[in-house]
């Protein structure tokens, strides 16, 4: 191991004991150039440094964090992904008598759980039911920030820039920023969860899991696919960014709905 490389795991296991993140099982390159942008901002050449600067400046913890568990979203991000979700994946759930469970898991600033909740109410109002008895949906991430704004669900114009017309006219109040109306709101509820460490509380009958594990080395990635395929019921579906595939030991559990859309039912 290289001088450098000790540094960085110094700080990565630094961070683990004080903050509890894993730096560890993501994807080296990807950690590192986040933490080089912090490095610049607060004007250090070293991660050594960069670790005493932590000890002197605590509150530098959240901002390293916040960087480092950045995910870019949109609403109805990759409207193609969203088209087969509306069309196959939601009548099928929503026909069935059983309550159901929905997870955006990496839920971010809540774009991805509040799109989800926006077409099933849709359905839902479509067919004569004005409330959501029965459907619960759950948007989970590791960073509170991210967890608060998702609660605030106010959201500048570019998260919308991929949000059909007539739904953004719909559900959202415009001003200088938008804001999500009720009931959509409402239907959806955040949580914090490290998926890394911490089965969720719940079974699921659909999890929206997109552009995560690209983040994630391979034992992450098996890791999180072990927690998708305990939580998911069968029948269950699962929706992964188009980057990314189901691992090899998780196909024989699963049927392919859509393989350009990486969508997947639970056998």
């Amino acid at each position: 191991m290289s001088s450098d490389d000790a540094a960085y795991a110094g700080l990565f296991a630094k961070l683990e004991r004080e903050r509890g993140f894993r730096g560890n099982l993501y994807r080296q390159k990807c950690l590192r150039r986040r933490v080089a942008v912090r490095m610049r901002a607060r004007g250090v050449a070293t991660p050594a440094d960069y670790a005493a600067l932590l000890d002197a400046d605590p509150a530098e913890y959240d901002r390293l964090l916040r960087v480092l568990t950045i995910s870019v979203s949109k609403f109805f991000r990759n409207p193609e992904t969203w088209a087969v979700i509306r069309k196959q994946v939601l009548p099928a759930l929503l026909l069935q008598q059983e309550p159901l469970v929905m997870w955006s898991a990496g839920s971010a600033a809540g774009e991805e759980a509040y799109s989800l909740a926006i077409l099933v109410w849709e359905w839902l109002a479509a067919h004569g039911r004005d409330s959501w008895d029965g459907v619960r949906i759950v948007g989970s991430d590791i960073d509170n920030r991210s967890l608060e704004a998702a609660r605030a669900a106010t959201y500048p114009e570019v998260a919308l820039s991929e949000t059909p017309l007539a739904l953004r006219r719909r559900w959202f109040t415009a001003g200088e920023e938008f804001r999500l109306k009720e009931p959509i709101r409402s239907g959806v509820e955040f949580q914090q969860l490290d998926i890394l460490g911490t089965r969720p509380n719940f079974d699921a009958d659909l999890i929206l899991c997109r552009n995560l594990l690209i983040y994630l080395d391979r034992p992450a990635q098996s890791r999180v696919f072990d927690t998708f395929a305990e939580v998911l019921r069968s029948g269950g579906y699962l929706v992964l960014g188009r980057v990314e595939t189901l691992g090899a030991e998780m196909r024989p559990l699963f049927d392919v709905v859509d393989a350009r859309e990486r969508i997947y039912r639970k056998r």
